[in-house]
C-alpha cells in the first residue's frame, strides 16, 4: 500500500473474490475474512481512501462498518437487492458497473446506457446521493472483444448521466488479445486505454501498474491543458 500511494494511488481497492471470466465463486464468510482484515490494516496505518469490490451485501456492511469508503459493484446493484439499502444506510460512495450474464445487445451503447440508466435508478431509490456514484463501463464483464474495443472508444457518450466515470482496462484480454500478448506484458496496451479515458473526460482509472499510469496521466492532462 505504502508504495502505490508513494507512486501516486489516491484510492486503494481491496477485493476478496476473483471475478476474472470463469472465476469460482466464495460464500459471503470467506470473502469477509479476506478482506476485513485487510481493509482494518489500511485504514488504521494509512490516510487513503479504501474501495472494497463486492456484489454482495453482507460482504459490503461487513467492510463498510470495517471503516471501508467506497464500494466496487461488479453488478451494478443487481446481483443483491439489498446492496444499494447497505450503501446508502452507511452514505458511502460507490462505483456502479455495466455487466450482462451475455454479450447479447441490438444495439450496444444504447443497451449499455439503458442498463446503466436501470442501475442509475436503483441507487436513487435506495437513497444513494448522487454525488456518491461512480460509473464503470465494465471494460471485460459481459462484452465481446469488438464490444469492449468500442466502449472504450465512445465512452464520452456515458458522461451523458453526469457522474464521473471510471475505466478499468489494466492488463485486460481486450489488450491480450490485440497485441497477443500474455497478462505480463500489457503494461502498454493499458497506458493507451488510460489516455483515452483521459482524453474522453474519465475522472478515475483502475490500474496495478500505478507509476506508469500516473505519468501517462500527468503527460496527457499537460497536453490536454496547453490550449487553455
Amino acid at each position: 500500500v505504502e508504495e502505490m500511494m508513494a507512486q501516486g494511488a489516491d484510492i486503494i481497492d481491496v477485493g476478496g473474490e476473483s471475478t476474472r471470466p470463469g472465476y469460482t465463486k466464495i460464500s459471503d464468510e470467506e470473502e469477509i475474512e479476506r478482506t476485513v482484515p485487510v481493509v482494518e490494516a489500511i485504514v488504521s496505518r494509512f490516510d487513503v481512501p479504501v474501495s472494497v469490490d463486492t456484489y454482495k451485501s453482507k460482504v459490503a456492511e461487513a467492510n463498510l462498518a470495517a471503516g471501508a469508503h467506497l464500494l466496487n459493484d461488479i453488478w451494478g446493484l443487481k446481483a443483491d437487492d439489498k446492496m444499494a439499502g447497505v450503501i446508502a444506510k452507511y452514505d458511502a460512495a460507490c462505483c456502479l458497473m455495466h455487466n450482462r450474464k451475455e454479450a447479447d445487445y441490438q444495439d450496444f451503447m444504447q443497451d449499455v446506457a439503458a442498463d446503466l440508466a436501470d442501475t442509475i435508478h436503483l441507487a436513487e431509490a435506495a437513497g444513494i446521493a448522487d454525488e456518491k456514484i461512480i460509473l464503470d463501463p465494465g471494460v471485460g464483464f459481459g462484452k465481446t472483444y469488438e464490444n469492449n474495443l468500442e466502449i472504450i472508444n465512445c465512452l464520452e457518450e456515458l458522461n451523458m448521466f453526469g457522474y464521473p466515470l471510471l475505466l478499468g482496462c489494466s492488463r485486460k484480454s481486450v489488450i491480450g488479445l490485440t497485441l497477443d500478448l500474455p497478462v505480463t506484458e500489457r503494461v502498454e496496451g493499458t497506458l493507451v486505454t488510460t489516455m483515452f479515458g483521459v482524453q474522453k473526460g474519465c475522472m478515475f482509472v483502475r490500474v496495478h501498474d500505478v507509476k506508469e499510469n500516473v505519468r501517462t496521466i500527468k503527460m496527457c492532462e499537460a497536453i490536454l491543458n496547453s490550449s487553455n
